[in-house]
């Protein structure tokens, strides 16, 4: 079926109105087959173009973004930061904004791209493919860790996993630690798979665009970062109102800023000094704080070996 696609609209209630529409008929055609199956729903071209393509003329850096890591009311806190390290340095950025993490890991691996913000499971995918590398690690209250959450709507009867078994399910992108690997592992520890558990299954690609699906009931359940869920709930107190927590994860490396392998040492070492000491400059600090993060800190790899473990164990099944 052909994924049903949102227009880049800046009111809020038609964008939920148009999102509703999409989401409902992707559902209503998807039940006029007996067979379980899996959807995509694009919901990634979510902010003007403009928003994000105010770069000078010819970048000698290029800085990942996607829908599917951050919220839309996010954006311009991300595209801040990447001003703020530009200018720190003393160099022109080009901000690449897509949709998927097979887009962003494609992109750093035929060096199209140097530096992006990626979950730890593209990191994991990416690291054992083609070297990619951590550059560092956001810190927020709890540490730099984050978790998965299964939610589903506040008066939803369901009060464990094993309650959504024939129901209709949101992951968020194929390649998203909290928002796939993790759902599919719980799955796996009792024996089940997406396709044999769930009724029907969708990708929204963006982890607010699950929550919101979750609120307006279009599913009847979403595993969802976090990170997310938190900061939008810290905007908008609904999201706690229309949506329950019914299990959340162990903790897990949290998602990481990357570069690709072959970015030189010494362009990495500027970015990571700008990270780390971001927090300790007024401008730099205000940016965090918007994005509740408290301070960027050094990562390693083993952070990361959660997620690898998790893999394997559904690869086994």
């Amino acid at each position: 079926m052909t994924a049903a696609y949102c227009p880049r609209i800046k009111k809020g209630r038609f964008r939920s109105v148009c999102y509703w529409l999409a989401m409902s008929l992707l559902l209503l055609c998807a039940g006029c087959s007996d067979e379980k199956a899996s959807h995509t729903v694009d919901l990634t071209n979510r902010v003007a173009n403009e928003l994000l393509q105010q770069n000078n003329p010819n970048p000698t850096l290029s800085f990942g973004i996607g829908s599917m890591i951050m919220p839309r009311e996010g954006y311009q806190y991300y595209k801040r930061l990447i001003q703020y390290v530009g200018n720190r340095m003393g160099e022109k950025i080009k901000i690449v904004d897509r949709g998927t993490y097979d887009e962003i890991n494609r992109l750093l691996e035929d060096q199209k791209l140097d530096i992006a913000f990626v979950c730890g499971g593209p990191y994991v995918e990416g690291r054992k493919q083609f070297g990619l590398k951590l550059l560092a690690l956001p810190e927020v209250e709890q540490g730099p860790i984050y978790f998965s959450y299964l939610i589903v709507p506040a008066d939803s009867p369901a009060r464990k996993l094993e309650d959504l078994r024939g129901k209709v399910f949101a992951f968020t992108d194929p390649k998203s630690n909290s928002g796939m690997i993790v759902p599919n592992y719980w799955l796996a520890q009792i024996g089940e798979t997406p396709e044999n558990f769930f009724g029907k299954t969708i990708f929204t690609y963006a982890h607010d665009a699950s929550i919101q699906a979750v609120i307006e009931k279009v599913v009847d359940g979403a595993a969802v970062d976090s990170l997310i869920w938190d900061y939008l709930n810290s905007i908008n107190p609904e999201v706690a109102v229309k949506t329950r927590i019914i299990k959340k994860s162990r903790p897990f490396g949290i998602p990481p800023l990357v570069v690709r392998p072959d970015l030189p040492e010494s362009t990495q070492s500027k970015i990571r000094e700008i990270l780390f000491n971001m927090h300790k400059d007024p401008e730099g600090k205000e940016i965090l704080d918007k994005m509740m993060i408290n301070r960027f800190v050094p990562g390693e790899d083993s952070d990361y070996d959660s997620i690898r473990a998790m893999k394997a164990f559904v690869e086994k099944q």
